[in-house]
């Protein structure tokens, strides 16, 4: 059997489904057209053409990742594959750790109820919310 040479380029939707940053092709299609991707600065479309070296700008939730293309690929692989094809920046890194403590911090002083609030405490609860009303 031979093995097919690898591409010299990838359309962009494909790779970031292939890298795993978005858990279907067509999420990874969304989200390139509604602006959380950026080639080089620029907003780019599904189909553009990614190549090696290529700097890109993936906004997933509250994450971004700052990131250069190291390899191709069109099939999903396991994750350490995935991981070899993209290199993220020290800088996206440290970013992306400090926003994590931040919400992790904001997270610490609340607690969840522990059951469903009674018949009284739903009262309070609608008549706190009628106050914001007026």
């Amino acid at each position: 059997m031979h093995s097919a040479p690898p591409p010299e380029d990838v359309r962009l939707d494909v790779w970031l489904w292939a890298a795993r940053f978005f858990r279907t092709r067509s999420l990874a299609k969304q989200a390139v057209e509604t602006g959380k991707v950026d080639v080089a600065g620029q907003r780019a479309k599904a189909s553009r053409a990614i190549r090696v070296g290529d700097a890109l700008q993936v906004v997933r939730g509250e994450e971004t990742f700052e990131l250069v293309v190291r390899g191709l690929s069109e099939v999903r692989g396991p994750a350490p594959v995935a991981q070899a094809l993209y290199e993220e920046s020290e800088a996206s890194k440290a970013r992306r750790e400090q926003q994590r403590l931040q919400r992790a911090a904001m997270r610490d002083g609340y607690r969840a109820p522990e059951h469903k609030p009674d018949k009284r405490a739903r009262r309070l609860i609608r008549a706190l919310g009628d106050i914001d009303a007026l």
